[in-house]
């Protein structure tokens, strides 16, 4: 019986990694090499997906849309789990396309159809000389039903905020969010903080996901579990080298950012230009798979 629940185990392992979405989003000319391994975690403000009454609920505007809303880096490796916040509006080098914000390099390449995570890969590894390792990306209606599935997400949030155009109403506290109220927290900028904030947000949200979505209660829960691993493939794309033990092995890395680092890159005004010396500070160290100094972390 034990060898039969391990074929049934394995046996849909194999099924859902036959199912997740795969992109081309990893260049194949790149020359960029560094120690650890390096997850570039996208959030696609695509709407493409979602119903009109779903826009309607979650106030996310029309579908035309085709800019990544949230970028992070992940580095894992023999120091500490770091997890790098990436301005959506840093002004970067964009391969081809001269001198932009960060975000609008999916959509100068066109897209997911059209090579747009292959470009966002690219630009990311000039901007920061880390090799990325894998690739994944998460739209709107991903984290709807991933926070659908494992029954709400808890987070203690730290101020309360009120935001009409992401649906959001939120009390400060300790609280379960669903997957409305989540969706909303990771757009809003409506603080004091705006997009610093926001990234903050997003980097504590994510971390509680993915610390949910791997923890005992889910994992050996099968009304959990089930829906959990079976919606991956409408809720996440992932580069072709990308396989649902990596996915795994990056929610475990996720968990552990308990005792890492979660930061966002050093920026030297609101345009969002990078703190040159300090940004290469930090991707240094990540490079060299070391502990980034403490004056390197940002903004």
């Amino acid at each position: 019986m034990l060898l039969v629940l391990l074929l049934l185990v394995v046996g849909f392992g194999v099924y859902v990694d036959s199912t997740l979405a795969r992109v081309s989003a990893l260049p194949s000319d790149s020359e960029t090499s560094s120690s650890g391994t390096n997850w570039l975690i996208v959030g696609s403000d695509s709407r493409a997906n979602l119903t009109p009454e779903q826009r309607k609920q979650y106030a996310t505007g029309d579908p035309e849309s085709e800019l990544t809303d949230t970028i992070m880096l992940l580095h894992t490796g023999s120091g500490p789990t770091t997890l790098v916040s990436l301005p959506r509006d840093s002004m970067v080098n964009i391969p081809g396309h001269g001198r932009h914000k960060i975000n609008s390099a999916y959509g100068r390449g066109g897209g997911a159809d059209g090579g747009g995570p292959e470009l966002l890969v690219s630009t990311v590894e000039g901007a920061t000389g880390l090799h990325i390792d894998h690739y994944i990306e998460i739209g709107f209606l991903g984290i709807v039903s991933v926070v659908d599935a494992v029954g709400g997400v808890e987070m203690c949030v730290p101020e309360a905020i009120k935001d009409p155009k992401a649906a959001l109403d939120i009390e400060e506290g300790c609280q379960t969010l669903d997957e409305a109220t989540a969706l909303g927290y990771v757009r809003t900028r409506a603080t004091a903080s705006s997009d610093f904030g926001r990234v903050e947000r997003q980097r504590a949200f994510i971390s509680a996901l993915l610390d949910k979505a791997t923890s005992p209660t889910t994992l050996f829960n099968p009304f959990r579990i089930i829906p959990l691993a079976t919606g991956l493939s409408g809720a996440v794309a992932v580069d072709e080298g990308t396989h649902v033990w990596h996915l795994a092995q990056l929610g475990l890395a996720m968990r552990g950012l308990s005792d890492g680092i979660s930061t966002t890159v050093p920026v030297r005004d609101g345009v969002v230009n990078w703190d040159k010396n300090r940004a290469s500070a930090l991707f240094g160290a990540l490079k060299a798979d070391e502990q980034p100094p403490e004056n390197a972390l940002g903004p």
